[in-house]
């Protein structure tokens, strides 16, 4: 039985950037699994950061946004990319909270790390858990792009979990993040804040992680 991911570095015969963009970049590898060399392409991302906000009721702080490459308007959780590959995550967290949204949060933890389709993408995010939040009313962050539409709610958790079991709600950080709420409160689990992020500094270090 295997406790859990681990790094496995295996042998790169050759490795070439095939497009770059704005915000990633694809990376086609050729590389050795056991006797055999394999072929792949990938998305080179540059990591981001999702958060859960809660407040004194029990609600999900929760926006809605357009996502053009399924062709729907989703109901999410805030998120955003980190600005730079030294950017620490938990400042990226309260920026996008509160550009996003309006809010910040006094109470911060760790809820959870994924990465979000492991077999195409080096996309590895981290979601926070935010509580004690405070509305600035006075925020002149001017929302751009897909984010000039975002509206913004608060929801019952027990609620979310009948949407997101009955796939109502899709968005991945989002089902994660609204799951992971859930169990944390049964278990009563907090994690700390500045927890080592093992697989980000692990992409970093393999150069699979897209850099400004």
């Amino acid at each position: 039985m295997i406790d859990g991911d681990f790094p496995d570095s295996r042998e790169l015969i050759h490795s070439e950037l095939t497009y770059r963009g704005k915000v990633w970049e694809i990376a086609k590898d050729e590389f050795y699994l056991g006797d055999q060399s394999l072929v792949r392409d990938y998305l080179r991302h540059p990591g981001a950061v999702a958060i859960v906000g809660i407040n004194s009721d029990d609600e999900v702080l929760l926006i809605s946004q357009y996502r053009h490459p399924v062709g729907q308007t989703m109901v999410e959780i805030p998120a955003g990319l980190l600005d730079n590959s030294n950017e620490d995550p938990a400042v990226a967290a309260a920026r996008e909270l509160l550009e996003e949204t309006g809010y910040e949060a006094s109470t911060w933890s760790v809820l959870l790390d994924m990465c979000t389709s492991p077999g195409s993408s080096s996309e590895a995010i981290r979601i926070y858990l935010a509580e004690d939040l405070t509305f600035q009313p006075d925020l002149n962050y001017v929302k751009a792009a897909e984010e000039s539409e975002i509206e913004v709610w608060f929801e019952p958790l027990e609620l979310l979990i009948t949407k997101v079991l009955a796939g109502r709600i899709q968005s991945p950080t989002a089902v994660a993040g609204i799951l992971a709420l859930f169990v944390a409160k049964q278990s009563g689990t907090r994690r700390n804040l500045n927890d080592k992020w093992p697989i980000r500094d692990y992409l970093l270090q393999t150069n699979r992680v897209f850099k400004f």
